[in-house]
């Protein structure tokens, strides 16, 4: 065979692997379009995972989960009323909520939520102002609970406290 019949027969060979639409793949023609397709699906995809990967959490945070109220009335304190001395406070846990019980100058014992009532930060006793100071925005209360200073709204929701034998019992007001 000489190098001219190779070559045709090459020639020959190439264009006979082409389709109708002049494509190379000769029993391939669909492969392109299943390709295509596939890229679509897997971007499509792609993209809707990111879209649920933002709205998720902004959903849930417009929709907060219910917290259910506690249902404890009543909590018997660890500390001894000698652990707290005048003019000075301490957080206690009243159920699944924080609650702060506090001694005035005077000597009385007062107990309230220890949650503020602007943006439900925990308050803390400041025995420098002699009075509940709630650090998240300035919000201050008196030893009343009541609100003196600053964004909180409403007053502390107080508690009722009883001393029996040297214990310290903390119960919602009825």
């Amino acid at each position: 065979m000489s190098a001219d019949e190779t070559g045709g027969q090459r020639l020959y060979a190439v264009s006979r692997a082409r389709d109708d639409s002049g494509r190379a793949g000769g029993g391939r023609a669909g492969s392109g379009g299943s390709r295509r397709r596939f890229l679509n699906w897997l971007l499509g995809t792609g993209a809707g995972a990111v879209a649920a990967a933002v709205i998720y959490p902004v959903l849930r945070y417009l929709n907060p989960p219910e917290i259910r109220e506690s249902t404890t009335s009543q909590v018997t304190l660890s500390v001894r009323t000698d652990d707290i001395p005048p003019n000075s406070g301490q957080i206690f846990k009243f159920g699944n909520r924080p609650g702060i019980i506090l001694r005035t100058p005077d000597g009385e014992l007062r107990a309230f939520t220890a949650i503020c009532t602007h943006l439900a930060c925990i308050v803390q006793y400041r025995d420098d102002l002699s009075h509940i100071w709630c650090a998240c925005h300035n919000g201050h209360y008196d030893l009343r609970g009541q609100n003196i200073k600053g964004p909180p709204p409403r007053p502390l929701t107080a508690y009722t406290v009883v001393v029996q034998d040297d214990k310290i019992i903390v119960s919602k007001e009825a």
